[in-house]
C-alpha cells in the first residue's frame, strides 16, 4: 500500500490504518532492531515500543516524509535509547559492553550463519551504535545513503564517511583474525 492509501484509511478509520502499518512494517522493523540490539526479546520489546510511539504520534504525522522513514527513525531512536541505558547499566562491569553485545550472537539460538558470518557479526557488534546502524542499513539492508541520512536526521556525506570508516574497521579486524 502507498502512504497516500494508508493516510486515506487513517482519516476514515485510524485503527484499521494502524493494523495495516503494523502488518506492512513489522518484519522489516524487527530485523532492523535485531541488527542493532542483537537479541530477539529486546528487539521484540523495542518493536512494540516503536509501534506504541507511532500510534500516539500518528495523528500529528504530516505525511511529508515517507511513513517507512518515519517508522525507521522511531525504531532507530528506540534502539539507541535502549543501548545507551544498557551501556550505563554495564558501567561497572569488568567486561566492556561491546564485548557483551558481540557475545550475544554466539549464544543466540536463532543465529544460523557460518563461521565467517559469525565473525562479521561480532565485528559489526563492536562498532559504536550509530556507526553500526549505518553499516547495517547500508550493508545488510542495501539502503541508499540518502535514506539512511533521512532516517538518522543526518547528511549524506556524513553517512558515507561513517559507513566507509566502519567498513575499514571491520575489514582490518577480519584481516587480523
Amino acid at each position: 500500500m502507498t502512504d497516500k492509501e494508508i493516510r486515506d484509511i487513517f482519516i476514515s478509520d485510524g485503527g484499521q490504518a494502524f493494523n495495516i502499518i503494523v502488518r506492512e512494517f513489522s518484519q522489516r522493523l524487527y530485523w532492523h532492531l535485531r541488527e542493532l540490539v542483537l537479541d530477539h526479546e529486546d528487539a521484540d520489546d523495542l518493536l512494540q515500543n516503536t509501534f506504541m510511539k507511532a500510534w500516539k504520534a500518528l495523528p500529528n504525522f504530516r505525511w511529508e516524509s515517507g511513513l517507512y522513514t518515519w517508522l525507521y527513525r522511531i525504531a532507530t531512536n528506540e534502539a539507541f535509547s535502549f543501548l545507551k541505558k544498557e551501556r550505563f547499566n554495564n558501567k561497572f562491569s569488568l567486561t566492556p559492553y561491546e564485548t557483551k553485545l558481540a557475545n550475544r550472537i554466539t549464544v543466540d539460538p536463532y543465529f544460523s550463519g557460518d563461521t565467517i558470518q559469525l565473525l562479521l557479526q561480532k565485528e559489526v557488534a563492536k562498532l559504536p551504535d550509530k556507526q553500526r546502524a549505518i553499516f547495517s542499513m547500508r550493508y545488510f539492508q542495501d539502503m541508499e545513503y540518502s535514506l539512511i541520512a533521512e532516517i538518522l536526521d543526518s547528511n549524506t556525506d556524513a553517512v558515507k564517511a561513517s559507513y566507509s570508516l566502519a567498513y575499514k574497521k571491520i575489514e582490518k579486524q577480519l584481516r587480523d583474525i
